[in-house]
């Protein structure tokens, strides 16, 4: 005889954050913390952007993840997001890699004929 199948839900140890709630209230003061820094950040690095695109730009780097729903995920994000603000706080982290948020990481795909044969796409 067969020995019935148990289904069951697997329960794993929270990170940080025990509710969406609780992960939701850090993610917000991370963002308000960065927000805060982003003068400091303009002055300590000399960047040739303004602060009016620095803030533009972290709202959308947090607009990027928005759709992650799981909280460890969230959890582990979060504590990347803080140690990339002490790294660049501390002056730890170079102005180039920095600046390495205002470029395309993605190339845009060809939609005409011509620009998918030079490609090399089908």
């Amino acid at each position: 005889m067969a020995a019935p199948i148990r289904v069951g839900v697997k329960h794993v140890k929270p990170i940080l954050s025990l509710t969406p709630g609780e992960s939701r209230k850090r993610v917000i003061s991370l963002f308000k913390t960065w927000y805060r820094q982003i003068p400091s950040i303009v002055e300590l690095y000399d960047l040739p952007k303004s602060e009016q695109e620095c803030k533009e730009k972290l709202k959308e780097v947090f607009r990027r993840n928005k759709h992650v729903r799981d909280l460890r995920a969230i959890d582990m994000l979060l504590i990347k997001g803080q140690m990339e603000l002490q790294e660049v706080t501390n002056h730890w982290q170079q102005c180039t890699t920095f600046l390495n948020y205002w470029n395309e990481t993605v190339q845009p795909k060809p939609k005409d004929f011509m620009s998918k044969f030079l490609s090399g796409h089908d």
